[in-house]
């Protein structure tokens, strides 16, 4: 198990619909353990595995919901 944590810059959240969007989005990924999203931030944090779910994977994911998504790099 090859466990990260990604975090991306969400584009065109606005409310708790865009919110459950995403997080079922990413849940429905394999290998993802846990999604955090931050509406006012802007932000997704994603708990992976990351041999399950790249980031492009979850990028992917983020924009089959509907959004764009940037990810950061980590700090």
């Amino acid at each position: 198990m090859n466990q990260q944590e990604s975090t991306f810059e969400v584009a065109g959240m606005s409310c708790g619909s865009c919110v459950r969007h995403i997080e079922h989005a990413l849940r429905e990924l394999p290998g993802v353990e846990r999604v955090e999203v931050e509406l006012k931030a802007g932000r997704v944090r994603v708990q992976h595995d990351a041999d399950l779910a790249s980031v492009d994977q979850l990028r992917a994911g983020i924009a089959d919901a509907g959004y764009e998504a940037k990810a950061r790099s980590p700090a």
